[in-house]
């Protein structure tokens, strides 16, 4: 990814900011110029809780380019406390201690490294609620 391209992503991979339709109350995320419920563009940034629920997840064995030396790494389908389903990495948690249902909350952490002197590239990523 490129330094422009990620930096305009900023305030979705570190804030976990998307959009509310300012007409019909619709949360989305990625954020969207156009709500897709109602059509409006009449739309602000709303930034979520990162806490959500584990609706499903999968282990990637056969991961994308910059990923290959990260798996295995499992990657989950989250339902935020908002009402808004999001794909994230799964971490600090071991596979075998994976439910469906868990507890997450939003931490962020490095995705990867952009080459032996590019940037080193951050973003949100999802792992049990800790207890205290």
């Amino acid at each position: 990814m490129d330094i422009p391209r990620y930096w305009r992503l900023k305030n979705q991979r570190y804030r976990l900011q998307g959009k509310k339709c300012l007409d019909c109350g619709n949360l989305s995320f990625p954020p969207r110029l156009v709500c897709r419920k109602c059509k409006s563009r009449n739309c602000e940034p709303y930034e979520f809780k990162g806490m959500g629920t584990l609706y499903s997840y999968t282990t990637i064995f056969q991961a994308p380019d910059r990923f290959d030396q990260m798996a295995p790494y499992m990657v989950g389908l989250i339902d935020l406390e908002e009402g808004v389903r999001i794909t994230a990495q799964l971490t600090d948690v071991l596979p075998d201690d994976v439910q469906i249902g868990m507890k997450l909350e939003m931490v962020i952490r490095q995705i990867y490294e952009d080459g032996p002197k590019g940037p080193i590239l951050y973003g949100y990523k999802f792992r049990p609620v800790l207890k205290f």
